[in-house]
């Protein structure tokens, strides 16, 4: 394994605990990095659809560690597979309320910190459904969709202020995550990658380490692919 320059730096994981976001979590340590993981199963609790959880979360993370120097925003739901016309009101607004708001949460937290220190790094995991749409999946493609639009706005934003903002939209992984869809829908996404494989966790987790550390410096507001081919743009 490769190993990034993380020395002296600080990062946070939301649902760290697990699957893609314990992948990165461990890449980060193995780098020299120190990681707060805000995980609903972690502690401390961290539920990433609650304003006052995250607030709570960024001053005791501040307290602890002294600074925030990267925030990956992992923690995610597929919600339910089902046509938009038999989908739940309640499924779609969680769904959006953990997958899109709760980025949005985390970064309006930390980001005033890495901009008063001019360095930061944040990483938001959406997804190729955000590019490509995944049929009776729409609050996860439009949550995803939004993630990808939400980093470009973000990265305009904080350009010059010597934070970046970059995502990455990988293919279906094995996780838990998978286990939350039909094992028909699994099977659809699995004959959408022609490498006719499942990405591995720890190939995201390299992708997004290195756009977490000091060698990523120029690309800000930027949707990294990592679908096995998947993708069409």
């Amino acid at each position: 394994m490769n190993q990034f320059d993380f020395a002296g730096r600080t990062a946070v994981v939301t649902g760290g605990a697990q699957g893609i976001g314990a992948a990165i979590a461990r890449r980060l340590q193995a780098s020299g990095a120190e990681v707060a993981v805000w995980d609903l199963e972690g502690t401390p609790r961290v539920d990433v659809a609650d304003q006052a959880s995250i607030e709570s979360a960024a001053k005791r993370t501040l307290a602890e560690l002294g600074k925030i120097d990267v925030l990956v925003n992992n923690a995610g739901i597929a919600g339910p597979s089902m046509p938009v016309v038999d989908y739940p009101v309640a499924e779609w607004q969680r769904v959006i309320d953990i997958d899109l708001n709760g980025p949005f949460l985390c970064c309006r937290a930390v980001v005033p910190h890495m901009v008063k220190a001019r360095y930061g790094r944040i990483v938001n995991i959406a997804s190729i459904a955000g590019k490509e749409g995944n049929p009776n999946a729409a609050a996860y493609a439009a949550a995803k969709g939004g993630l990808i639009a939400f980093t470009k706005a973000l990265g305009k934003e904080l350009a010059q202020t010597g934070v970046l903002v970059n995502c990455v939209t990988p293919a279906a992984a094995q996780t838990a995550i998978l286990e939350q869809v039909t094992p028909e829908f699994a099977q659809y996404m699995l004959s959408k990658i022609p490498m006719g494989r499942f990405v591995k966790v720890e190939e995201i987790a390299a992708l997004v380490c290195w756009l977490a550390s000091d060698e990523c410096s120029f690309s800000t507001g930027a949707v990294f692919d990592i679908s096995g081919g998947r993708a069409t743009y």
